[in-house]
Parts: structure tokens; C-alpha cells; sequence
């Protein structure tokens, strides 16, 4: 079970969480959403289409102009805070890896704290326990924020992938993090190739074994743009087809930028699973 916010997901219910960019910036969008405007309107229509979580993130994960804590603050607090006015029942997360920032938007009202480079600033998870929010622990194989990866080897990428997510869960559990507010994430992209990312999928059963939650964040990045040869905009049908073996070997929560189109592919898999009947069933029946 996860209990995030005032929401409760049983141990077999997808979680899509939808990605709102505060950045002028970003890879996927280019700064769409960087205004109030038109992010509020991105939130209602991640909810209206299925999302249970707002993921907001205030500085892109690639290289780029320098963000300054304060700055990253200004992007996303007051913007939390509106979106908890809006909309009390949906669980907000954010995406820094900076206690600061962290603070700051616990005080305006999230609900997680998605630290995407894997435990960098270790503070960050004492704030998730003083502000009894959720964590997100990823596998971003030591790199520094906001760095690709270069020439980055493992003898064994799962058995690194699950050494330092239970890790971080179990550090952030003895802090006093909630057990059933931490997920972990194998970390796609993150300090790692390509071949590590389908590895890291085709592995994924080994994660959900442990017991924890497990969150994947596939949306259309790089690996699956260089699995196909296809550019960001053309990623949509690679990322479905790994969110549907994500979704088959265990994952939970699912980070997107396409909620709708994640939601038929999840509500699939479910049903396929025995967790979900089908939404009508005529056929056969007449």
C-alpha cells in the first residue's frame, strides 16, 4: 500500500504522475508550461485525464544555464501552493534534489519529494521525515546533478540499481520517512546507456521483489529515442510499449507526460492481470 497526501493506492493500482515543467527549458516542452497560465491548464488536464500525482520540477535534468536554489524556488513554490488551493484531493510532488527547496515546498503544501540524482544532498530526505511527506529514491549511478553520462560501466547494473535504491529507502525509513511513502526508481537515462536503461527494464521484477514501490520515469527520453532512432516527438510508441512491460513486471507509479494515452495502456495491462475487469463486457454474452 502507498499513502501519499490524502490518497491511498492499494499495492496492485497503477499511479500515473504527470510532469509539469517550471523551466524555459525543458527537452520535451521548451518552456510550455514555464508560465502560471498555462501550467494550471496542463494540471487540470493531467487530472481530468487520470492523473493521481502533479510532478512539478523547476530546473530540467540536462545540462544548461545554472539554477540557483532560490531560483528553483521561485518557480515552484507559489505554484504549489496553487495547485493545493485548486485541487486538495491530488498528491503533489516535486521534483529537486535540494533540502532547501524541499523545505520550501513542503511549507506550501506537497506531498512527495522526487529527488531524481539519488540522494545527493542527504538532507533532503530528513526534511521528507520532519514534514511527513513521501520520498522517491533513484538509481542515478553517482552522477552529479544535471550531468550525462560518459563511459559509465557496471558489472552488474540491477545489482547496483537495487544496492542503492533499498539503501536510500531504508536511510530515509530509519530517519523517519513513512515505509509506505517511499518508492524507488531504477532511475532510466540517469548515469547510465542505453543498454543499461533495457536492462533495467527487462529487470525490473527484481525491484517490485523487494517489497518497495516501484515509480519509473520512461517518458519520452533518450533510450528510448536511440532503442528506435526516433527524436522526442516521436517517442510516444516506444514509451508506451515499456510502460506496458514496466506495468507487467511489477511497477506502480509512472511519470508522463502523456496521462491519457498512459492510462489505456495501464488500464490494459491491469485487466490482462486479473486486477481490473473490463470497463463493459457484451461480447459473447447476447
Amino acid at each position: 500500500m502507498l499513502r501519499l497526501g490524502r490518497r491511498v493506492f492499494e499495492d496492485h493500482e497503477p499511479v500515473i504522475m504527470a510532469i509539469v515543467n517550471r523551466t524555459p527549458d525543458s527537452f520535451y516542452d521548451q518552456g510550455a508550461t514555464f508560465r502560471d497560465e498555462p501550467a494550471l491548464a496542463r494540471v487540470e488536464q493531467a487530472v481530468s485525464e487520470g492523473a493521481a500525482i502533479i510532478d512539478i520540477g523547476g530546473v530540467k535534468a540536462g545540462p544548461g544555464e545554472e539554477v540557483s536554489a532560490e531560483e528553483e524556488a521561485r518557480r515552484t513554490v507559489g505554484f504549489v501552493a496553487e495547485v493545493r488551493r485548486r485541487h486538495p484531493d491530488v498528491v503533489i510532488s516535486v521534483d529537486t534534489w535540494r533540502h532547501e527547496v524541499g523545505e520550501a515546498v513542503c511549507e506550501a503544501g506537497a506531498d512527495l519529494l522526487n529527488d531524481a540524482w539519488g540522494g545527493v544532498d542527504p538532507k533532503l530526505a530528513e526534511v521528507a521525515a520532519r514534514y511527513d511527506v513521501g520520498l522517491v529514491c533513484t538509481h542515478a549511478g553517482g552522477a552529479e546533478p544535471r550531468t550525462r553520462p560518459h563511459r559509465v560501466t557496471y558489472e552488474d547494473v540491477m545489482a547496483d540499481i537495487l544496492d542503492v535504491t533499498v539503501g536510500l529507502a531504508e536511510r530515509a525509513a530509519a530517519l523517519g520517512v513513512r515505509r509506505d511513502a517511499i518508492m524507488i526508481d531504477p532511475g532510466h537515462d540517469f548515469g547510465k546507456n542505453t543498454r543499461h536503461s533495457l536492462e533495467a527494464t527487462r529487470r525490473l521484477g527484481e525491484m517490485a521483489d523487494t517489497g518497495w514501490p516501484v515509480l519509473v520515469s520512461l517518458s519520452n527520453k533518450d533510450f528510448v529515442g536511440e532503442t528506435l532512432d526516433r527524436p522526442v516527438k516521436e517517442r510516444v510508441i516506444g514509451t508506451l510499449a515499456t510502460t506496458a512491460v514496466s506495468a507487467w513486471l511489477g511497477a506502480q507509479v509512472y511519470r508522463v507526460h502523456e496521462v491519457a494515452e498512459t492510462k489505456q495502456v495501464l488500464d490494459m495491462v491491469a485487466s490482462i492481470a486479473g486486477h481490473r475487469p473490463p470497463a463493459v463486457a457484451r461480447r459473447g454474452l447476447a
